[in-house]
This record gives C-alpha cells, structure tokens and sequence, in this order.
C-alpha cells in the first residue's frame, strides 16, 4: 500500500529547525512496518536527521556551512534574488531534498538522538511544502 500527503510547514527563519513533532502530526495511521519519505519541493531548503537534543548542533551546522558554502562569493553568477540564492542552492545540493525513515511497530523508528530537521538556507524562504510517501 501507499499512502501520500503534502502539506506545508510554517514559516521558519534562517536556520536548522528541529521539525519531527511537524511531521508526525501530519501522521495518519502508519503500518506495522514500512517506510516514511520526506520529500522537500524547493531548491534553496533541505531535510536532514541528526541530533536532536543539543540545540548547539543547530548553531555549528550554521557557522560550518556559511564557512564552506560563503555568501558574497565573486564565483556567483546567480545572485538576482540575493546574496544568500546561489549559496542556499549549493546547500541543498549538500544536503539534500529527502530523508527515508523506517517504519516498525506503527512508529517511526528514530535512533535515541535523531530529529527531522528543516534546513533553511534562505534569510526569507517562505512557507516550505513537504510530500510524505507511506510505504507498507
């Protein structure tokens, strides 16, 4: 069987947001066991799982990336919507736009540490949308 929804998610600032409580309200029933994809439709945002109890983590995942992937940069060309565009596109290259989460006993399995995360690379994103596939 397969289950899909898409929904959008309330604006978020700059940053890496923790988002699991998001995604499981969106939840319906979900099998005994499958599968969970998170599918993020935009070029300049991603989704990740890490850490979920140390908000630092969320600061060094900033600082890291802005020192890897700077603004500003002369290499740029696509810069019309900004200086953070072409940085927030390479980022979400990096990052990614999909995470698969296993599914056991009606729960997403989630390691002891792990949260879905929002990472919003744009200083003015907009509301992003989520497609969420079910899998049994």
């Amino acid at each position: 069987m397969i289950v899909q929804k898409e929904f959008s998610l309330p604006l978020f600032p700059r940053g890496y947001h923790l988002i699991t409580h998001y995604i499981t309200s969106q939840l319906e029933k979900l099998p005994d066991t499958g599968m969970v994809h998170l599918f993020i439709k935009h070029t300049s945002a991603a989704l990740i799982l890490n850490e979920n109890a140390d908000p630092s983590v969320r600061s060094d995942f900033e600082s890291f990336i802005n020192k890897m992937i700077p603004e500003n940069d002369t290499v740029y060309k696509h810069i019309m919507e900004g200086d953070d565009d072409m940085p927030a596109h390479i980022k979400s290259s990096v990052f990614g736009q999909g995470v698969w989460i296993p599914v056991t006993k009606g729960r997403l399995n989630l390691g002891t540490w792990q949260g879905i995360y929002l990472c919003e690379f744009r200083n003015h994103g907009g509301s992003r949308r989520i497609v969420m596939t079910i899998l049994s």
